[in-house]
């Protein structure tokens, strides 16, 4: 092993802290630095539009007969058709929700999904509430719950 004066000791030292210190300053600076500029944002496609989704549940709380498909198609047919005649998604599902006295209900459900243009949703919505309420007093419904998001569509 070598043998250091005091001075070449002090000397050594004082680089080992030279060194320890300015190591992270330069393990930052890298870290902040920007190999390549950023890319300019891409925007997707489509156009905004509004998607409104609609559950219509089965089950009457009166204890009525159950809403069968051909009822429910028949209402569509009737009822939402007219109002969105460029095209809607029917999907089936089962719901569950806690009712008035506390009881858990359980019930096969339709979703209904329908898309418009932001612009038109001041003419839209009176026609979605008209939707919901002629179901509710057409098969006796406490309600039909509706969930709206703004999204981006492309045809």
């Amino acid at each position: 092993m070598p043998t250091f004066t005091p001075r070449a000791r002090v000397a050594t030292i004082a680089a080992a802290f030279v060194l320890a210190a300015a190591a992270p300053v330069t393990a930052y600076a890298a870290l902040d630095e920007d190999p390549a500029p950023a890319k300019a944002a891409v925007a997707p496609p489509g156009r905004p539009y509004i998607e409104t989704r609609l559950f219509f549940g089965t089950e009457r709380p009166d204890g009525g007969p159950t809403v069968t498909d051909k009822q429910f198609l028949d209402f569509v047919d009737r009822e939402v058709t007219p109002s969105f005649p460029d095209g809607l998604t029917i999907q089936d599902g089962r719901g569950q929700w806690r009712d008035r006295n506390g009881a858990i209900e359980r019930e096969r459900s339709y979703e209904l999904i329908l898309l418009y243009p932001v612009a038109e949703a001041p003419v839209r919505n009176p026609r979605i509430e008209r939707i919901r309420n002629a179901y509710e007093r057409e098969f006796a419904q406490d309600s039909v719950a509706r969930l709206d998001e703004t999204t981006r569509v492309d045809f």
